[in-house]
């Protein structure tokens, strides 16, 4: 398992010197518990680090019982893929606290695990730094790779938190080997999220989150505990009666969709979403066609764009040449 590291900035090969990569133009990176630190925690992706250490293994399909990760990994890999991950090199652009990177190594696949906030120290605790898998704290959009390293580019419930969703796309599609793939999905307009208090909560909650991301997690585990009950009590009497609910209160609930997971589950998958819907600092949208075009655009080949999983679910192979 070898890929050459790059400084982003001088993209010179880097060498490790102590606790330090070092570039030859003197451009130094920490490496913190096994961690290569190209970036600090930036605005946009702090309230994603905070989250992450408090939800570790919420979403592991190891922790819930369940396969609903594995599940949304594979309808997103689509047929052509399906089953082929072993050895493969597999960048994952994003990768919070592992819960696709649980389903990516248990197929044997090597990967190169990414995010650009501390989620990455959260990240190794669920999985260590080995043979098939390194993990490195890194801008999506400049990364410490060489172009063209990865058979397989994974970036999904991503692209949309940041700045420039087409930039994002494209660097990630430099990624890719010749003849290799790139997988991603990306948030869809809803007019029903328009109409939905979560808008209005987010508009304060993510300005205040760059002060005080902690303090902005515990107003919504506050909220949600608060508001949880009442749901469920509604839900239990009829689930139209929690529909109605849910045009008044801005928190998430997953009783319709994952019925198997327990009342225990069902409040922290609850906590977690909602802290991520209403505290993102960017939230785009894409319907499929423009998803498509950006991908065309880029020379994609062999492109599958629908709508699925988390909005839109697209891949795409990038030509032999």
């Amino acid at each position: 398992m070898s890929i050459k590291l790059i400084c982003p900035i001088s993209k010179t090969p880097l060498k490790q010197f102590g606790d330090f990569l070092v570039s030859d133009k003197g451009n130094k990176y920490l490496v913190k518990n096994g961690i290569p630190r190209f970036v600090e925690d930036d605005i946009y992706a702090a309230s994603f680090g905070e989250q992450w250490n408090n939800f570790i293994v919420t979403q592991l399909d190891s922790e819930t019982g369940t396969t609903i990760t594995e599940d949304r990994l594979i309808n997103a890999l689509g047929p052509n893929l399906k089953g082929k991950l072993s050895g493969k090199k597999i960048l994952e652009a994003g990768c919070g606290a592992g819960r696709f990177t649980e389903v990516l190594l248990k197929h044997n696949a090597n990967v190169w695990s990414v995010d650009a906030s501390c989620a990455v120290d959260a990240h190794i605790k669920n999985f260590p730094i080995s043979d098939s898998h390194e993990v490195f704290q890194a801008d999506i959009n400049n990364l410490p790779f060489e172009k063209e390293s990865f058979d397989i580019v994974l970036c999904l419930g991503v692209i949309q938190h940041t700045p420039n969703p087409e930039e994002t796309i494209g660097k990630l599609y430099e990624q890719v080997k010749p003849g290799g793939f790139l997988v991603i999905d990306h948030y869809k307009y809803l007019l029903s999220y328009y109409l939905h208090p979560a808008p209005i909560f987010r508009f304060f909650l993510k300005r205040y989150s760059k002060k005080s991301p902690k303090k902005c997690l515990n107003f919504v585990r506050a909220m949600v505990n608060i508001l949880f009950p009442i749901h469920l009590f509604l839900w239990n009497i009829h689930p139209r009666l929690n529909w109605l609910l849910n045009r008044l209160s801005p928190i998430i609930t997953y009783f319709a969709f994952y019925p198997q997971l327990t009342k225990e589950q069902h409040l922290e998958w609850s906590l977690l979403d909602t802290h991520d819907t209403l505290t993102d600092w960017y939230k785009h949208r894409k319907t499929v066609n423009q998803i498509k075009k950006i991908l065309k655009d880029l020379g994609v080949e062999n492109i599958e764009c629908l709508y699925g999983g988390n909005g839109v679910e697209a891949r795409g192979q990038k030509p032999i040449i």
